[in-house]
């Protein structure tokens, strides 16, 4: 994976430029727009989503998809160079991308603008390397957000308050098993995929998940551990 400067912001190939204006769905945002480029590829992201940075990116991608998939909603966004291979946006990709699979599973995409716009809030008060320097990985925490959120946990509730621990507490220990150095790429997966186990085991809600997900970030990580990931190609 590329963090790509030039050409398509999705996948690095060279625009292609029109003889004239056609109408292209944004990968992003998927507003209908006028463009004279799209990539060779077919991908066409808009000027707005150009322009914005990774917890805007996050938030409109996340309210606008009809995708159902956390974990394919993951990529696409990490494909974005505004998304950095580590940083504090993980802590709201995580509950973003759980609570769009949600609604959109459940059949209440009228709800998501309101969640994720919480969800962002609440993952804003996590702390960058709270991983290392807390113990409380930040991906983790994201899963606890997601189920507050739907379940409509406050610190006063009873099995909801339940709910919202356990979670963290079942995504922590996935993650702190996996061993150090951190990544956010796979501790945005081990985290997804259990928060989707804890949604369906729990509230009986099934969130489709990919089979096997494979990195495409390993080379922009100088910590990777290779092999000893579980999400590395060519284990």
């Amino acid at each position: 994976m590329t963090d790509y400067r030039t050409g398509c912001m999705v996948c690095g190939k060279p625009l292609r430029y029109l003889e004239s204006p056609e109408q292209r769905e944004c990968v992003y945002c998927h507003k209908v727009k006028t463009t004279n480029a799209v990539c060779v590829d077919g991908h066409f992201v808009c000027d707005r989503c150009h322009s914005l940075g990774a917890d805007d990116a996050i938030e409109q991608y996340c309210v606008k998809t009809t995708e159902t998939d956390p974990v394919r909603m993951a990529i696409t966004l990490m494909q974005n160079p505004v998304v950095s291979m580590h940083g504090p946006e993980h802590h709201f990709l995580v509950p973003a991308v759980l609570l769009a699979a949600y609604c959109n599973v459940t059949g209440q995409p009228d709800r998501k603008a309101k969640l994720i716009a919480t969800a962002r809030d609440r993952a804003g008060m996590i702390r960058g390397g709270a991983c290392g320097f807390m113990g409380d990985c930040g991906a983790a925490v994201g899963t606890g957000i997601f189920i507050s959120l739907v379940t409509g946990a406050t610190p006063l509730s009873h099995r909801e308050w339940q709910q919202a621990n356990l979670v963290v507490a079942k995504s922590l220990e996935t993650i702190a098993m996996h061993g150090g150095p951190r990544c956010c790429k796979r501790n945005t997966f081990l985290a997804i995929q259990g928060a989707v186990a804890f949604a369906q085991a729990q509230l009986g809600v099934t969130i489709p998940l990919s089979p096997s997900v494979t990195c495409q970030f390993y080379d922009m990580n100088k910590e990777c551990r290779t092999r000893d990931c579980p999400f590395y190609p060519d284990r």
